[in-house]
């Protein structure tokens, strides 16, 4: 059985199965990409929620494993040679994981460039910008009576799927076979309908963005992450 106990983390949020990868995350859409991951690459893990609220994130066990204060994280009891490693960042996890088991991030190092390059891309911009759309379309930023910001992060948010919708043109997934950069960008297309965001953005003027969202949704190990850990 790995001893974890060096990862003060554990004690908040103790491990049942300390031999399974220990994830900490919220079902936003950093937080299940990784469960997503962990359901299509059938690795064993246990999910730990950690909540959002400062009490949690901000906690001391918390930032051992993530000096950052965000969700997610996980600590891998089989890391590199054979030692148990801690990883924050979501895309950082996603490579990781992927390198690990040597599945969706290619079969050469073109395609491995291909995937990083559009994970990337959803790091830096999609994500960012999906979810400064949020805050001000309907978190605390719509009570702002300056417009400007909104307006701006919807024209961004446009900008942003009309590159995916091009890059979609004759495409199922991303990059050839379904790939981390899926699992990346598949939870914020997501997130403008519970944004209530959508009609904002224009989301119908993109169908391959929308055909791609139906068949991602689609696959039963996104169905089970999405709600892994629990919201309740």
């Amino acid at each position: 059985m790995a001893d974890l106990s060096r990862f003060p983390i554990t004690a908040r949020w103790p491990a049942t199965n300390p031999d399974a990868i220990q994830l900490y995350a919220f079902p936003t859409p950093n937080g299940v990409k990784i469960s997503i991951a962990l359901e299509e690459l059938a690795l064993p893990y246990e999910a730990h929620k950690v909540t959002l609220k400062p009490e949690d994130v901000k906690s001391p066990e918390f930032l051992t494993l993530n000096p950052n204060g965000k969700i997610p994280a996980i600590i891998d009891p089989d890391g590199p040679d054979g030692q148990p490693v801690g990883v924050f960042e979501s895309g950082a996890i996603l490579i990781y994981l992927a390198e690990k088991t040597g599945k969706l991030i290619g079969s050469s190092t073109p395609e491995r460039l291909d995937i990083l390059q559009w994970l990337m891309f959803q790091m830096g911009g999609i994500g960012p910008m999906f979810g400064q759309l949020g805050y001000f379309y309907r978190g605390d930023g719509k009570a702002i009576d300056d417009k400007r910001p909104k307006d701006r992060y919807i024209a961004e948010t446009r900008r942003l799927l009309s590159v995916v919708e091009q890059r979609l043109d004759g495409r199922e997934w991303l990059c050839g076979d379904y790939s981390i950069a899926d699992i990346a960008t598949g939870p914020w297309l997501r997130i403008l309908d519970m944004y209530g965001a959508r009609e904002a953005v224009g989301w119908w003027d993109f169908p391959n963005c929308i055909a791609y969202l139906d068949r991602f949704l689609a696959r039963p190990a996104v169905q089970i992450g999405l709600v892994t850990p629990p919201r309740d």
